[in-house]
């Protein structure tokens, strides 16, 4: 007889929770996926109205290229990559009073003449970006973990440092802020706001915060061999694949279960605590691994008073990260101009309530893509937000100002009329913490600055054995790609721990 393999309880199953489970009990482990929500996927899900298909949160998807981690995963786990086409251009930068957009193409050299054209003198800066990508790239395409907990962890890391790594480490305590002004690129407006709108999807932070080895690969990722894709169907085909192999290689996912608690002895998580929400039956689940798809700060929740101090402490030091609001549209195609791109992104003058930097990133569906009936199409979009005005008593007259305010802004590129708008619906972060249990309905992870990315962001290893952490609180940070690879390194680090 074979030693059993060991026992592992997934709490979440977004994409970084489900691609772990996938690939463990593709490797013959016993895996059990436990989640609060309706469907599995986290921000990554769908909700359907009147015929459309609306992705809650995440509408674009990174990593399906050859060698990237979605068809990496997926090939390991012998399931077919869902049908998607690349976005071309990635996005359609609106600055504010200016009517034509700056495009992110994806063709390398298409980009680079863009670029120059609208930015004359800044070939320099994105120079060094390109170089500290490639660098950067070759390095996770080794599977470093980051940051490293112990000698296995490290020793993977070395394993992944090649003489052309070093190009890097200069730049390590470099924001892009920093680069800009190395440039003198400081006080070029329409760059940096540029940088700023981009960022602020991918690093959570403005270009003076984020971390420039961060932001390289943030930046250059729309690019061809890479590529940022709209998926056939809806978003919600990336978490139905991922649950059909789960399945299918004898893991079990349980939704409608929430995870009440960690259980911690003599220092080691041992099992969780379960509530059936349809008959509110209580158990405990023992486990050998736990695999925590949740925030930090839901993490620390889990753990209660067997929390370690100081890592509690850095959880409670954590500049207060974003929510989103979105509105989501349901539309006659008139509404749509010609040759609209996939994805946009405004930046409006105007003092209104929009959120943060008035800025609207807008995801556009297009004709036979599955989300919207024959003639009518979707429009989703969401603006950062900060939390707490949203845990207020006026709640609803916040919500009802933020959408017609989000209207009338979309209403300048969209006709937006009675006779063309057929669904309205808002999600705040009250909504996204009612549907996914995030921490007071975050997103988007806790922010790529120097002090909280890569080698200095929170390890997948937990300071307690038995325990770890993937999703977009763990390096490389936020986006379906983000997570599926903190996925990846967890489980090699089972894997190891489990053959030693």
């Amino acid at each position: 007889m074979g030693k059993s393999k060991p026992r592992v309880v997934v709490i979440g199953a977004g994409i970084g929770g489900l691609t772990a489970g996938a690939l463990l009990a593709h490797g013959g482990y016993s895996v059990l996926i436990l989640d609060q929500a309706l469907v599995p996927g986290g921000c990554a899900s769908t909700f359907k109205r009147k015929g459309f298909t609306f992705d809650v949160g995440a509408t674009q998807v990174a990593g399906l290229e050859p060698g990237g981690i979605h068809n990496r995963i997926f090939s390991e786990l012998e399931i077919a990559l869902p049908l998607a086409t690349p976005c071309d251009p990635a996005c359609a930068v609106f600055l504010p009073g200016e009517n034509t957009p700056i495009n992110v193409w994806r063709e390398p050299q298409k980009w680079k003449e863009e670029r120059q054209r609208q930015f004359p003198g800044s070939e320099p800066f994105w120079g060094l970006l390109a170089e500290l990508f490639k660098a950067s790239w070759d390095f996770q395409a080794r599977d470093p973990v980051l940051p490293p907990r112990n000698v296995w962890d490290l020793w993977q890391l070395t394993q992944a440092v090649r003489p052309s790594t070093f190009i890097t480490v200069p730049y390590t305590l470099f924001t892009v802020g920093d680069a800009l002004r190395a440039y003198g690129l400081a006080d070029d407006k329409r760059l940096k706001t540029f940088l700023d709108l981009q960022l602020k999807l991918y690093s959570q932070v403005s270009a003076e915060e984020t971390a420039l080895l961060y932001a390289a690969t943030a930046l250059a990722v729309s690019q061809a061999p890479q590529g940022l894709f709209h998926l056939q169907g809806s978003m919600q085909v990336l978490s139905d694949c991922l649950v059909e192999a789960l399945e299918r290689d004898g893991g079990k996912l349980l939704m409608r279960h929430t995870v009440e608690n960690i259980i911690v002895k003599r220092g080691k998580a041992v099992s969780v605590v379960v509530k059936d929400q349809k008959t509110e039956k209580m158990w405990e689940e023992p486990a050998d691994h736990i695999i925590a798809n949740v925030t930090v700060q839901n993490l620390v929740q889990l753990l209660g008073d067997k929390v370690p101090r100081g890592y509690k402490k850095r959880v409670e030091k954590l500049p207060s990260p974003s929510g989103a609001f979105v509105v989501y549209l349901g539309v006659d195609e008139s509404a749509i101009p010609p040759e609209c791109p996939p994805h946009l992104q405004f930046l409006y003058n105007s003092n209104g309530p929009v959120g943060e930097n008035n800025s609207l990133f807008v995801s556009v569906s297009h004709r036979g893509d599955g989300r919207a009936p024959s003639g009518k199409a979707t429009i989703i979009a969401s603006s950062f937000v900060d939390v707490a005005q949203w845990w207020k008593e006026d709640y609803e007259q916040l919500k009802q100002r933020f959408t017609e305010e989000a209207i009338s802004h979309l209403n300048k590129y969209f006709y937006l009329k009675p006779e063309t708008i057929i669904h309205v619906e808002a999600a705040t972060p009250r909504t996204f913490y009612r549907y996914t249990g995030r921490y007071q309905g975050i997103v988007g992870g806790i922010g790529q600055r120097i002090k909280t990315f890569g080698p200095f962001g929170f390890a997948n290893r937990t300071p307690i054995p038995g325990l770890w952490l993937v999703g977009d609180s763990t390096h490389p940070g936020e986006g379906t790609a983000g997570v599926s690879y903190s996925a990846l390194t967890v489980v090699k680090q089972i894997e190891a721990q489990n053959k030693s």
